[in-house]
């Protein structure tokens, strides 16, 4: 179908730091004069609508045909694209928010250990806390947290 070069798939350079992707996004906006429309709320929305178009690659395909998305080119190439254009708006928002994303996330990590220590038990291990690390049913959500 579709012939898509691109570095991700070449994987022969080492990838950029995120501090150098980060100015590579805040250099492109500017020569674009597009920082007025960089609010968090603009990014946030963005974000989602990227997030959702990542989404819709996946949602009719069974759980096992999913598992398999990258095996054909077109389908990865889209994966990557759309993993792009998220990572790409979440880093615009934490410039703005003045954000450092791998400290937050490394928070986030620290404070799910804390909230669900591993299990010990066998295969009766309960369920996974929802994606975003909600917490599962029964247990309260942090202050402030929305369940």
């Amino acid at each position: 179908m579709t012939d898509h070069h691109d570095s991700a798939s070449a994987g022969s350079a080492a990838p950029p730091d995120l501090a150098a992707l980060r100015r590579r996004l805040a250099e492109f906006a500017a020569a674009r004069d597009w920082q007025p429309y960089h609010t968090p709320k603009n990014l946030v929305a963005a974000l989602s609508v990227e997030a959702s178009e990542l989404v819709e690659i996946f949602q009719w395909l069974t759980p096992e045909e999913s598992t398999r998305v990258m095996a054909d080119p077109d389908t990865a190439f889209r994966v990557r694209d759309e993993v792009a254009d998220v990572l790409a708006y979440l880093l615009q928002l934490c410039e703005v928010l003045d954000i450092d994303p791998l400290a937050a996330l490394s928070a986030k990590i620290d404070r799910n250990e804390q909230r669900f220590p591993p299990r010990s038990a066998g295969p009766a291990r309960g369920a996974a806390p929802a994606p975003g690390g909600r917490p599962a049913s029964g247990e309260q959500p942090e202050p402030g947290e929305r369940p």
